[in-house]
């Protein structure tokens, strides 16, 4: 980071791979192979950047140029080894190597190691493929930050995942964190009493965290379901960048600056990847304020759209998905009758307020089959769907 810094500065030649390589070789306590990878990082994050500079000017993107304390540690597949219930991780010649008594699975690939308020070791595990996608069906997902993904295909299919759980989760966490900052005011930094408390803080960010993702690949995975069973075999995701520069006031701006719709996107890709589902992004400005069937606009209230021309009315997540069709696949399909309703898995009722939905969403326990609501906005009447 300090030579490619000192080479834009400079206006000198950028360092490439085998540059990089030379001058860390040897230098730093780690196998040859995690130090190649940690380049090979640094370059993509390059990458990265100058793209999205070039695409959004206006977000100012620079490039690394702070020392991390913490910086995640790779070894690729052929260096880790297991024995007797161990994963030994080399640290380089001459050097001991690094011991867990961790038993990872058979079908393990490369490991790294992270810190997240403690350290942890993320393996990659081989999961089978599909080999072909479902179908030649098309969807699209509109996300949001009250309802995580709003699905619909052009065969008038739809349906919605909340996201209320993780806002909950999210707000509950930012409370506690507030408790802890005032009472550690009124310590001394680094005193007995104000490491403890910094213990605890971190404890409760990482559970938080933990919940908040468990979440997060229970509803993307709910995404892909729906998806397999409709046989959708291209999926367009709305990138709603740009949301944020509107300013709405402080507890609105808290809310946008907590919704990590970019790890929705990931977490889609890799899915639908697995899937067999060819899936892209791009900009979904405009979806939500068009209506579906005569295409006035304006600026919509609440969760129930309602045209002011031709008193039309939908779901609003629902239109916003429905206009994408137009953006991404140049045809316009009808709005549909049904949708399904559906909370991630293992989500309890005390923790998720109730839906905004003309019925209410259907408790569902674990150990029974998932369990959704189908609701028609033309008679109102629903149905329960095993």
């Amino acid at each position: 980071m300090q030579m490619h810094k000192v080479a834009r500065l400079s206006h000198l030649p950028w360092p490439g791979r085998d540059a990089l390589q030379k001058a860390t070789k040897g230098r730093f306590a780690l196998q040859s192979q995690s130090v190649q990878m940690v380049v090979a990082t640094f370059l993509a994050n390059i990458d990265t950047t100058r793209q999205l500079r070039q695409e959004h000017p206006e977000m100012r993107m620079k490039y690394p140029w702070r020392t991390k304390r913490f910086y995640p540690v790779k070894w690729p597949a052929q260096a880790v080894s297991k024995e007797h219930g161990r994963v030994v991780l080399p640290m380089g010649r001459g050097r001991p190597s690094l011991v867990l008594p961790i038993e990872l699975p058979e079908n393990n690939g490369a490991c790294t190691l992270v810190w997240n308020q403690g350290f942890e070791l993320h393996v990659c595990v081989q999961v089978p493929q599909a080999e072909e996608a479902p179908g030649t069906v098309r969807a699209t997902v509109d996300l949001g930050e009250i309802h995580l993904a709003a699905v619909t295909t052009n065969t008038g299919k739809a349906m919605i995942v909340t996201g209320r759980g993780i806002r909950s989760l999210k707000r509950q966490r930012t409370k506690q964190l507030g408790q802890f900052a005032r009472k550690q005011s009124r310590c001394k930094k680094y005193s007995r009493r104000w490491k403890k408390l910094q213990r605890a803080k971190n404890k409760q960010c990482r559970r938080a965290e933990r919940r908040i993702r468990d979440l997060r690949h229970k509803a993307t995975r709910n995404v892909i379901d729906f998806c397999i069973e409709q046989q959708v075999g291209t999926l367009f995701i709305g990138n709603p960048h740009g949301v944020r520069d509107k300013k709405s006031g402080r507890h609105h701006n808290q809310r946008l600056a907590l919704w990590e719709y970019g790890k929705d996107i990931d977490y889609l890709t890799h899915k639908s990847q697995a899937a067999h589902i060819m899936s892209f992004t791009g900009s979904e400005r405009g979806t939500s304020s068009q209506c579906p069937a005569c295409g006035h606009r304006h600026k919509p209230k609440g969760r129930n759209w309602t045209c002011q021309q031709c008193q039309f009315s939908g779901h609003r997540d629902l239109v916003g998905s429905v206009n994408m069709h137009q953006l991404s696949f140049g045809c316009q399909v009808k709005f549909p009758q049904f949708f399904t309703y559906l909370r991630p898995p293992g989500l309890s009722r005390r923790s998720s307020s109730r839906a905004d939905t003309p019925q209410r969403c259907l408790s569902k326990e674990p150990a029974q089959p998932r369990i959704a609501e189908t609701v028609s906005w033309e008679t109102g009447q629903t149905g329960d769907v095993a």
